[in-house]
């Protein structure tokens, strides 16, 4: 069996984005070519928020990354304890999906 060689990449992280930016809000959405994910800071009592990031990514990419986070999740709920979640009431609250006009929740 033929196996492939794996590529090596290097990637270079900047000073300023070794810093990182928090963000405790995202808003999703969504075209047949690409998903737009908008990472935003909401502060306790602010009656607006501002976007941090915004970032592009085929759909193809966003499975990918879906799926690598999903194994990343899983490794540190073993390593941590399970992540606690917003209840029923509050699951909208932070993040969030836009669905494509017309579409019904769950579609996309």
């Amino acid at each position: 069996m033929d196996e492939k060689p794996k590529r090596q990449i290097s990637i270079e992280l900047g000073e300023r984005e070794a810093e990182g930016l928090y963000a405790n809000m995202a808003m999703i959405t969504h075209s047949p070519s690409e998903f737009i994910i908008d990472f935003a800071r909401l502060m306790p009592g602010a009656p607006k928020s501002k976007v941090q990031a915004r970032i592009i990514m085929t759909p193809q990419n966003l499975k990918s990354f879906h799926l690598a986070l999903r194994d990343n999740i899983a490794k540190y709920e073993v390593q941590y304890g399970t992540i606690p979640q917003f209840g029923k009431e509050e699951k909208n609250i932070g993040f969030h999906r836009d669905s494509p006009p017309g579409a019904v929740d769950g579609d996309s």
